[in-house]
């Protein structure tokens, strides 16, 4: 921050912004505030200046929103952790903004109007539904979670995503600095512990096995506790009977699971086009693709290619019928989506965990020809601002 202007104001803040902070103004700029709600009379400390903008936190709330609970995560807030920086608001109201937020997102940058609320996943409780984390070390050994947008730690783990004793014992100085503290409890409700260091492969296990054990239906992956799987305990379970319901009908076709990790997805489609069809999943991860082939050995329609998404597109000398993408957070982009579209894929379910990118994608897709049949978002991380979009989109003119 700059000496120019003042370190404190009392503000009224409007709507919620994409990101965590509500809209407010001051002398005709626009001031992103977190740790507020809409509605609400705020005193903040400004925290960074960006030319038109600046960015603050509330300090005190000085007249708040019916939605201000008590903090659901003891160690989130105002120079607290930034794990949970949707804490103070009400899980029903949370769902409720997060809605408005994606929304206002399709229509700014996607071109499309939507209505609706972000929707629980499993029972919808706020707390204790992560079942995967990954804390940083300090410089005394003592593992724990970043200030936003900080390197400095909090090392009371006592974080509202996480059930009571999934960090239990790790707490202390105990650690080597500068590594990375993963912890899993996986599907057998096993706890698993590794570290790792940054600039070198592998990791290190301290407790349980170098593998998690995950199930969806009768299907067991075993993976690295440093691989990637949702972190939510209900999610792979649920978006797999979503993607399984908008793929129905698809028996006998060509699939692409592109993005497609462990294969989560690709099971899902191996079971609707059946073995007539044929499925390719497409990740960069090698080790994340061993995984895929050894989790769906049993699928002989299941093709897993370690390789670029664009680049395996590019090389395709056939197109598909169905297409399920579940990009990182800077979306699939428009190369990706050129390509799908030239390929001629009639169907395609998309996911995206950050509104602004899923939005931009969902854009992309129309002035390709596509048409919106259904957008569903998910609270799939309660206390937080993050939401998971997923589109089912066809082709106008293909049916």
């Amino acid at each position: 921050m700059t000496t120019e202007g003042p370190d404190e104001l009392v503000l009224r803040t409007g709507p919620a912004a994409n990101g965590g902070s509500c809209i407010a103004r001051h002398d005709g700029r626009v001031v992103f505030v977190r740790y507020a709600l809409p509605e609400e009379l705020v005193r903040v400390r400004v925290t960074a200046e960006r030319g038109a903008y600046w960015h603050a936190d509330a300090l005190e709330v000085l007249e708040p929103s019916d939605d201000r609970i008590e903090p659901l995560c003891p160690i989130a807030g105002v120079d607290g952790s930034g794990c949970c920086d949707m804490s103070f608001v009400a899980p029903a109201a949370a769902r409720k903004i997060k809605g408005h937020i994606v929304a206002n997102q399709l229509a700014r940058l996607g071109d499309y109007e939507w209505e609706g609320v972000a929707e629980p996943i499993g029972s919808g409780i706020a707390q204790g539904w992560r079942t995967r984390v990954r804390l940083d070390v300090g410089a005394d050994g003592r593992a724990g979670f970043h200030r936003y947008h900080s390197s400095d730690l909090v090392t009371d783990l006592r974080c509202g995503q996480l059930t009571e004793d999934m960090l239990a014992g790790l707490e202390g100085a105990r650690w080597r600095s500068g590594d990375h503290l993963h912890v899993v409890l996986d599907d057998d409700e096993r706890r698993h512990v590794a570290t790792t260091t940054r600039g070198r492969r592998g990791s290190t296990t301290v407790e349980g096995a170098g593998d998690s054990v995950q199930r969806v239906g009768q299907r067991v992956w075993k993976l690295p506790v440093t691989g990637f799987w949702q972190s939510h305990r209900d999610a792979p379970a649920f978006y797999s009977a979503l993607v399984r319901q908008w793929a129905q009908g698809s028996d006998g076709v060509r699939a692409w699971d592109l993005y497609g990790g462990v294969g989560l997805f690709a099971a899902v489609l191996a079971e609707v086009v059946g073995e007539d069809g044929h499925v390719l999943s497409v990740d960069t991860s090698r080790a994340v693709s061993a995984t895929a082939r050894s989790a769906l050995a049993d699928l002989p329609q299941v093709q897993v290619v370690s390789d670029s998404v664009r680049r395996v597109l590019s090389s395709q000398s056939g197109g598909a019928d169905i297409a399920v993408l579940d990009p990182p957070r800077a979306g699939a982009g428009r190369p990706v989506i050129e390509l799908i579209a030239g390929a001629g894929v009639s169907r395609v379910i998309h996911i995206g965990c950050e509104a602004a990118a899923f939005a931009r994608d969902i854009g992309l897709y129309r002035q390709h020809g596509y048409q919106v049949d259904d957008i569903r978002v998910f609270d799939a991380f309660p206390l937080t601002h993050h939401v998971e979009c997923i589109a089912l989109l066809r082709r106008s003119d293909r049916g």
